[in-house]
């Protein structure tokens, strides 16, 4: 499997930063892109990722190794149609979506199962764009790779090749594994989500007292609502099947949370309590605990020797003390790779204040 040609069909956050980092590695690496808008094209040619600088036809990609298809799933599967008899024989085609059931069982119905892989980087922003593209993305974020029943050893080898020289966690699954684990850590919190923001919206008085008022939970809870609704809608329709699945069980655990709250048992709804806090404080930082604020930033690192000896270096020669340090390794609408948790608001403003001195690109929730 090469990746001297390259194409991208679709080259907004996650394809520009597969492009940048695959320049980074290769800077001969030949690349080729059409995108939905000539902007997008105009945008990747300035910044020297592409070598054209006119919207493509499909035909222009007969001679790619590995393409890379980028743009909403419903629209690579159409794509996936046009390309069955355009690419050449050992050509892969893979893909950057959320949700591979529907483009996986597409690739069986077009007998293109040699010549696909599933890939999910998990990683992204609210944020979209090849302007907001960063090649630092991808770096200590899960990969998901879902091969094919046809997919040889040596292809998904120099596929997980791939994805570790883009700085990347590796992760191999089937795709209805996948399907349904993303169903539930990530599509359903978003339906969660949305539906919290719209109640509140409906039952809001005309003072918007629950607007004015809104902070803490529901701001923490209800952030990735902010999310494209475009991107979404597209989730929704190719992940239909196990997201209304979860939806189901969601709302048989609701309901089984509301008749504990209306028995009034102490007990048992402490019980409930502890359970749900115990889970989901491992899923923190080790040492990391749930509290009601976090003093925390997110910053972008590259994947080198030192970096986080550095940064803690910075804080500590200034005084100020870290109580977490890590790495995002799911990075979905996260933005930064290294996530910093301060003790109080002034530490944390004084740690910004030290890291901006040096460039460091730094988010704040």
């Amino acid at each position: 499997m090469k990746f001297n040609n390259v194409g991208f069909i679709g080259l907004g956050l996650i394809g520009g930063s597969i492009a940048r980092k695959m320049k980074e590695n290769n800077p001969d690496v030949h690349i080729i892109a059409t995108a939905g808008h000539q902007t997008t094209i105009d945008d990747a040619f300035e910044l020297g990722l592409i070598e054209n600088d006119k919207l493509l036809p499909l035909t222009a990609f007969n001679a790619c190794d590995v393409i890379f298809l980028c743009a909403p799933v419903n629209n690579n599967i159409e794509y996936l149609k046009e390309l069955k008899d355009i690419i050449k024989p050992d050509c892969i085609i893979t893909d950057v979506g959320s949700t591979k059931t529907q483009i996986h069982k597409t690739v069986t119905e077009l007998g293109m199962e040699d010549n696909f892989i599933g890939g999910h980087p998990m990683t992204g922003s609210e944020k979209t764009g090849i302007l907001n593209s960063d090649k630092q993305l991808l770096e200590n974020a899960y990969y998901i790779i879902t091969p094919t029943s046809k997919t040889t050893d040596a292809n998904l080898n120099d596929f997980r090749a791939f994805v570790l020289s883009l700085g990347s966690i590796a992760l191999v699954l089937d795709y209805k594994e996948h399907d349904h684990a993303t169903a539930a850590i990530s599509h359903l919190p978003h339906m969660i989500a949305y539906s919290l923001v719209n109640l509140v919206e409906s039952i809001d008085s005309e003072k918007e007292t629950m607007k004015t008022i809104a902070a803490g939970g529901f701001r923490d809870v209800t952030r990735i609502a902010a999310s494209s609704p475009v991107m979404w809608e597209n989730i929704c329709q190719s992940n239909k099947e196990q997201l209304l699945s979860l939806m189901d069980q969601y709302e048989a655990n609701f309901h089984k949370l509301r008749d504990i709250v209306e028995q009034g048992d102490s007990k048992t709804l402490m019980d409930y309590f502890q359970d749900s806090k115990n889970y989901r404080d491992s899923l923190t930082l080790p040492g990391a605990k749930i509290r009601k604020d976090f003093h925390e930033v997110f910053v972008d690192l590259a994947d080198e020797a030192g970096g986080i000896a550095v940064i803690a270096s910075l804080l500590a020669f200034k005084g100020i003390s870290i109580k977490n340090i890590g790495i995002m390794n799911n990075r979905e609408f996260e933005d930064g790779v290294l996530r910093i948790e301060f003790y109080d608001e002034k530490a944390l403003e004084n740690a910004i204040e030290v890291l901006s001195e040096r460039n460091y690109t730094i988010y704040r929730r």
